[in-house]
Formats: C-alpha cells, structure tokens, sequence
C-alpha cells in the first residue's frame, strides 16, 4: 500500500519496476503525487493511440511501397514520401523512449525526496515543483522540435538514401518504387572496378589537394601580406588593406565568373595580352587542361581568399606585445628569425582552429570550382560519372543530383564528407573558452 511505503530506500526497486511498467504509475500509486503521474500517463496514452499509424508507418519504412503499375500514377506508393514518414515515427519514438526514461528517474528521484523527508509533499507543492521543473523543458521545447524535423530527420533522411536504390531511370518514384540495398553504393564507390570507382578515387584526391593547397596558399599568402604591411611602417597601408579585402568582399560568383572569360582559351584578355606583347605565340589553354586548370583554380582561390587571412594576421600580430620584438632585436635577430621565431608561432597558435575551419570550408567550396571552371575539362570517366577533372565532391554532387539523377551515389558522398569533416568541427568546438570552461 502507499501508506505503508518504507523511508529505508528499500522499495526503491518497486517503484523502479513499476514505473517502468507503466509511465506515471509509480507517482500515482506509490508517491501520491498525482499531477506529474496524470502528465507522464497522458503521454504514454497519447502514444497508444497513435500506435497503429506508427506501425503502420514503421512498416512502410521497412518494404518503402510496393510497385503498383496497373494503377495511376499518382496512387501509387511514393517510397520516399515512406522514407520521410517512417523517418519522423523514429524521432517520435526517440522522443517517447527519452520521455519514458525520464518518468522513471523522475519516480526515483521523488522516492528518495519521500526517504529525507519521510512524508509526502502536499498536491500544491507537487504542482508548484512540477511547474517550475517543466518551465525550461516547455521553454526549450520548440526550438528543440523545430531542430529535430528541419536538421536531425533531413540528416537522417539523407544517410538512408545511401543504402537505397533511389537513382534514374528505374527507381525514380512514384513511377517506381526504391529498395534497401544496403552496402552496394559504397562498394560501387569504394570498391568496384568501374568508372565511378575510377571517378570517385579521382575526385577525392583532387578534393583533398585542393583543400590543402587552397588553404596553405590562403593562409601563408595572407599572413605574408601582412607582415610586410606591418614591418614596412607604409602610410597609406590602411588603403592597401582596403584594396587587398576587395576580391574577398566581392560575392564569388561575379569574380570567378569574370576570370572564367578572362581565361577563356580562345578569345580571353589574359591570351590576347600575352599574344599581343610576344610572350607567347599559341593561347594557352588555361582551364582545357586538366592539371593546369587544376592550378589554375589555386591560384585564383588565392587572389579571391588572402585577403581574409591578411586582415586574420594583421589583427593577431597587434596583440603580440612590442617588448617581444624589442628584446628581440637586441638580442641581434634579423627581421626574418622575429617572423620564424615570434610572429609565426603566437598567430598560428592564435589561428589554428580558424585554418582547421578554413580547411573544412574548402573541401565544400561549391562557388570556388563551380563558377569557374564548371568542373571540367572532361577527362576519361566524365562520360558515364560527369565528374570533371576539377570537380571537387560538392560539385559532383550537384551534378549527380540535378543531371543524372544519381541521388544514392550523391548520399553516399555527402555521408562520406560527413564523416572527414565532422572531426575537424568537433575539434573546433572543443577549443572554445566556452567548451574548456564548462559553460556549455
């Protein structure tokens, strides 16, 4: 009986048990604290009644529809629209098993408030505590929500199409319907001895290079610039920071798009230039060449992104204090061992997670490759996988997507940079002041 619940502690595996049994029986039954078991219950009734669409639902996921070609098409069962749905069901699942699991700590923690207090608190302090415990939950609420069906379930919803079917021309609903195939897309990618193996391999090195250099150049360009900036002591150089941010101020798809015509092959104002001043006799073929488009690119990423890092540099180097280099120079140090010595090492330990980002910003750097080269030239594979010899994952992506129709292969890619780049954000993370001083 409730009246006969021992203060020892030692019904604490009872009203486990039958909290567990049941959300809110334990507060009901045992605790007497009605208001918050009559809360839990409704939930759990709540999810009763809708069990039969979630099983319904959960279901769909499992076989994603059946084909139907005797009916009309727009009767038929769209499997990603099974996806999308059987998607939203595991986060209500997710967020009943998490509210059942806090219905049972919530029955043990009022167990033992009952044991230290050896009485039962009355129904108004019951819906006072249970007020003022549920304000953050109900605050945080929406936001949580909207997270979970506008960032969580279309991230979930993506890695599932990797283990799909879904491409054209035979598996594009609700013409046809998609099937689970596990593992297959990333053996085709990973492992086939095929074109798009070929053309994944190939793509994902030019990707990690690309990052590498883009970033390296950026940086080291940046942090040059500024240095000289700096030690030169020049009058007008806050004109010269003004002209050095403009190509980074300027939106990237005007800036590339002009260097694309000026480096056109055939009638581009760099060609026609160098032709005109006898440097050269035949254009050269600045994006027709694979590798040299290849350069290219770094090049102009370069042009378009020191400016960045320039200012980055400049701002660090002001709080490096001038004693340091006073000491310095008595000590007979050339401006260049202060740069090795001093300057380098304290803006790099200043800005080290900011290229970790830079780096994870250019293996997506759409706009860099897209706008000027369009991915091509076009090499041996682009035939079957349209994957050009400057595309970098991103833009193949896209080309799978809006072109061919490949979604699976695409998801199967994005999961892939997920996983490389999901370090390098968890690593920034862990080196703000906020993280390392329990803030958050």
């Amino acid at each position: 009986m409730a009246g006969n619940l021992p203060v020892d502690g030692s019904a604490g595996k009872k009203i486990k048990i039958t909290a567990s049994c049941f959300m809110g029986l334990s507060h009901i039954v045992y605790l007497k604290n009605y208001i918050k078991g009559l809360l839990f219950a409704l939930i759990e009734f709540v999810f009763i009644g809708f069990l039969p669409t979630i099983v319904g639902k959960l279901i769909n996921l499992i076989t994603l529809g059946d084909p139907q070609p005797n009916i009309p098409i727009k009767q038929r069962d769209n499997s990603m629209y099974m996806l999308i749905d059987g998607v939203l069901v595991l986060a209500v699942i997710a967020i009943f098993a998490v509210a059942y699991v806090l219905s049972v700590k919530s029955a043990e923690k009022d167990y033992k408030e009952y044991c230290r207090k050896k009485a039962y608190s009355s129904q108004s302090d019951n819906l006072k505590k249970t007020l003022g415990n549920s304000f953050p939950i109900v605050g945080l609420a929406p936001s949580f929500i909207l997270i979970l069906v506008f960032v969580v379930v279309p991230l979930v919803f993506s890695i599932c199409v990797a283990f799909t079917n879904y491409s054209s021309p035979h598996h594009l609903p609700p013409n046809n319907t998609v099937d689970w195939v596990g593992l297959d897309n990333f053996k085709e990618l990973l492992a086939g001895n095929n074109s798009w193996s070929q053309g994944f391999s190939r793509v994902a090195v030019w990707t990690l290079v690309w990052a590498i250099a883009a970033t390296v150049t950026c940086y080291f360009g940046g942090l040059i610039v500024a240095v000289q900036l700096k030690e030169l002591h020049i009058k007008v150089s806050a004109f010269f920071r003004f002209i050095f941010i403009l190509p980074y101020a300027v939106p990237s798809v005007v800036s590339m798009l002009v260097w694309k015509n000026l480096l056109n092959g055939t009638f581009g104002t760099i060609n026609r230039t160098l032709m005109a001043m006898g440097l050269i006799t035949d254009p050269i073929p600045w994006l027709g060449s694979s590798t040299l488009a290849q350069f290219t690119c770094i090049l102009i990423n370069l042009w378009a992104g020191f400016g960045y890092f320039m200012l980055l540099a400049i701002g660090t180097m002001t709080a490096i204090p001038q004693d340091m280099y006073e000491a310095a120079r008595i000590d007979g140090a050339n401006r260049f061992q202060i740069l090795r010595r001093i300057t380098l090492p304290l803006v790099l330990y200043q800005t080290m997670p900011l290229i970790i980002m830079s780096f994870a910003h250019n293996i997506n750097n759409f706009g860099a490759i897209f706008f000027l080269t369009g991915g091509n030239p076009t090499v041996a594979d682009s035939t079957t996988t349209l994957a050009g010899g400057t595309d970098l994952l991103v833009t193949w992506i896209y080309k799978l997507t809006i072109t061919l129709m490949k979604y699976n292969y695409a998801s199967v890619i994005a999961v892939l940079i997920f996983i490389v780049l999901a370090p390098f954000a968890i690593f920034n993370f862990r080196q703000t002041k906020a993280y390392k001083e329990g803030e958050v």
